[in-house]
């Protein structure tokens, strides 16, 4: 089983921690990571770009010249895709870019990027995250006591608005509870900050 330190929010090590083997040490698969995050990705898009056919644009109602005897090309209407102000032809039009990854891939893949953050020693376990006040200082604190100097996923076990409204106005620190954790979150984030109570629901949650 993989073991990592246990800290306290002044940055000590008070311990360590043993993780769960079928969540934390599993062979790292980035074919399926890299699926996950693709589906992540495509399932935030919104869809809504749109062009206009030539059904849809304004005017072009009468034959721009006659048929034959000008010397010119046939032309039915100025609303044609080659004319200027025309419409479009195969243009992009609202659809969703939705779809389902099966549900075993998405569990390997979680399993897959929290393995990753053991085997890089990017994952740092806290004792307990308490805080008295919504305070950013006080979160922007403790995260310095860490050494967390780039970006930082803190994962907290419930909703505790104190440390959420306290960590939101600092750049690149995002909360996220145990049962709203993603591949993509974890993966962009460079330190995956968790308390001891979070791995234990983790581990109950994703067993």
């Amino acid at each position: 089983m993989p073991k990592v330190n246990l800290y306290n929010t002044e940055g000590n090590v008070i311990g360590d921690i043993e993780l769960s083997d079928s969540i934390f040490g599993v062979e790292v698969n980035k074919n399926v990571l890299h699926l996950a995050v693709l589906n992540q990705l495509a399932n935030k898009r919104q869809g809504t770009q749109s062009t206009k056919t030539r059904a849809e644009v304004r005017g072009g109602g009468i034959k721009p010249w006659r048929q034959k005897g000008t010397g010119r090309a046939r032309q039915g209407s100025i609303r044609s895709p080659q004319w200027t102000k025309g419409g479009i032809a195969l243009g992009p039009k609202p659809r969703s870019y939705k779809y389902t990854l099966p549900r075993k891939v998405r569990q390997l893949a979680l399993k897959s990027a929290l393995s990753a953050k053991v085997a890089e020693n990017d994952i740092v376990v806290l004792d307990d995250l308490k805080l008295e006040n919504i305070k950013t200082k006080e979160m922007a604190r403790i995260l310095g006591n860490l050494k967390v100097d780039n970006s930082a996923l803190v994962v907290i076990p419930s909703v505790d608005e104190k440390i959420i409204k306290s960590a939101r106005n600092i750049p690149n620190v995002k909360t996220s509870l145990v049962n709203t954790i993603n591949v993509y979150d974890i993966l962009k984030h460079s330190k995956f900050i968790v308390t001891k109570d979070a791995i234990a629901k983790i581990e109950e949650v994703y067993a």
